[in-house]
């Protein structure tokens, strides 16, 4: 059976490019990175040197079905991009708009409960222990500035003085 090669694969939501190869290609959904999109294509048996859109439909759907249910089966939990989930305890694998959507919603919890991270959120600051002293800066940027019109009168001074001793 014949099958033409699509240059534009859909997969988990998201348009990717079909001339990628297998791994890099899973690698640009997010929430999938390098090693778990190795990881996943090992477990399936798929050849990780084959380009996306050489798959079937079948194979996609295969690939998708993998993360359905927010965990990869057969893979270690260390593996996963969310582990003990706050809300259930679970150890979760999530991709696109639901890993966005817990994100959120963590940022949120630290803000209601005033915690350290969520009044750096709130306040627009670095989070992660990172220098503020002259990185991170943002709005208008001052310089230096220098006082043009001394510059005028050390060069007349100087000519006077020069002046009256000759």
């Amino acid at each position: 059976m014949s099958q033409q090669f699509k240059y534009v694969v859909r997969i988990f939501g998201q348009d990717v490019d079909g001339t990628m190869k297998l791994p890099y290609a899973l690698a640009m959904v997010k929430g999938i990175g390098y090693n778990t999109a190795k990881a996943m294509i090992r477990k399936l048996g798929m050849d990780p040197n084959a380009r996306l859109g050489e798959l079937s439909d079948a194979d996609i759907k295969k690939v998708e079905s993998v993360i359905s249910d927010h965990t990869i089966k057969g893979l270690p939990s260390w593996l996963y991009n969310r582990r003990k989930d706050y809300e259930s305890g679970l150890d979760l694998h999530l991709v696109t708009s639901d890993l966005i959507f817990y994100v959120r919603n963590d940022i949120e919890r630290e803000k209601k409960s005033r915690s350290w991270r969520g009044v750096r959120h709130s306040l627009g600051l670095k989070v992660r222990g990172q220098r503020t002293r002259t990185t991170g800066r943002t709005g208008m940027t001052i310089g230096v500035a220098r006082k043009k019109a001394a510059q005028p009168q050390a060069q007349q001074s100087s000519s006077q003085q020069q002046q009256k001793s000759s």
